[in-house]
């Protein structure tokens, strides 16, 4: 189904009377074939951006463009878009099948057609043999599947997914992150996915957009978010990430670069709380007029010299770890 699928925002905004604006100034460019996350906060913007790139919200100013062609004054099912919304939305009254077949139906494509496409994509997202079955007899995943295929059943140029692995317990967040990858390469078109998750943003995409009130904050991989965070924000937000002041000047250091070492007491601290996560611990510690930092040390590393809460150590990272934050 690969077809050339680039997304083009140009200063989109959306205002909701003259106080509230939920979109400020989106301006990006993605490939085709791209895996988009647009990352952030409740209330950041997100999710109006993807509705109004689906055409269920009307823009307030800017452009809209798929394939180089303008869609903001079209109607959704004219964009060559398909959405994925968060609660699935299947119809409790049909079956899996024809769940599925619904768009082709509204169409006027004749029975045996339409159902033979569901067929084909139930069979793609491992659920072909559950063609008959009723939404409400099915697990949240398998609902997920179902609701996917359906949405790719008009073979849309961009697929919107509105946090959609949101309502899935741990373990299968993990497994349907895998799944919506391989579909990603399988099919070759844009993905959009809204998320509020960091995990699940620097698991699935090739471009991270960070959205914090109403305005991109930082978009690049997934890598230069996480390893250049441009502000305070950013580093906060993605985690891993200490702020720290010196010399009045902000940095950003990751928390796996940061030594905790009880010999050592150039720049010392006391220990405020240990967690153990398995393969790594996380080690806090205060110091008099800065922020909390926190050390992410390996498990061995962290037993050759365990740490308890009031230890005194002191707090090294190498200079080249230091991240300058604007």
């Amino acid at each position: 189904m690969t077809v050339e699928s680039t997304l083009e925002l140009h200063d989109v905004s959306k205002h909701y009377g003259k106080d509230i604006i939920a979109v400020n100034g989106f301006t990006q460019r993605f490939a085709s074939g791209s895996y988009v996350c647009l990352l952030g906060p409740s209330g950041c913007g997100k999710t109006t951006t993807l509705r109004m790139i689906a055409g269920h919200e009307t823009t307030t100013t800017g452009d809209i463009k798929i394939n180089n062609n303008s869609v903001t004054k079209l109607p959704p099912a004219k964009r060559g878009t398909a959405m994925m919304f968060q609660n699935y939305a299947l119809f409790p009254h049909l079956n899996v099948r024809d769940n599925v077949a619904f768009s082709l139906k509204m169409r006027g494509t004749d029975k045996p057609a339409r159902h033979k496409r569901a067929d084909e994509l139930l069979d793609m997202v491992d659920m072909g043999s559950f063609g008959d079955r009723l939404p409400d007899q099915l697990s949240g995943g398998q609902q997920q599947r179902v609701a996917l295929a359906r949405a790719l059943i008009t073979e849309p140029s961009v697929l919107l997914l509105d946090e959609p692995l949101s309502a899935l317990d741990p373990f299968l967040r993990v497994r349907m992150r895998s799944e919506l990858s391989r579909l990603h390469d399988e099919l070759g078109i844009t993905f959009v996915h809204v998320t509020h998750s960091q995990d699940e943003a620097l698991a699935l995409a090739d471009t991270v957009v960070l959205m914090n009130d109403a305005k991109i904050e930082q978009a690049g991989t997934p890598t230069e978010i996480y390893n250049q965070p441009r502000t305070e924000f950013v580093a906060r937000f993605m985690g891993g990430h200490n702020v720290i002041e010196l010399s009045g000047e902000r940095f950003a250091v990751r928390s796996d670069h940061i030594r905790l070492d009880k010999n050592a007491h150039d720049w010392p601290a006391t220990v405020s709380f240990v967690e153990f996560l398995g393969s790594t611990v996380e080690v806090t510690v205060q110091r008099e007029g800065c922020a909390d930092i926190t050390a992410t040390l390996k498990d061995d590393v962290f037993q050759q010299q365990p740490l308890a809460i009031g230890d005194s150590v002191g707090v090294e990272w190498a200079q080249s770890a230091q991240h300058k934050l604007v």
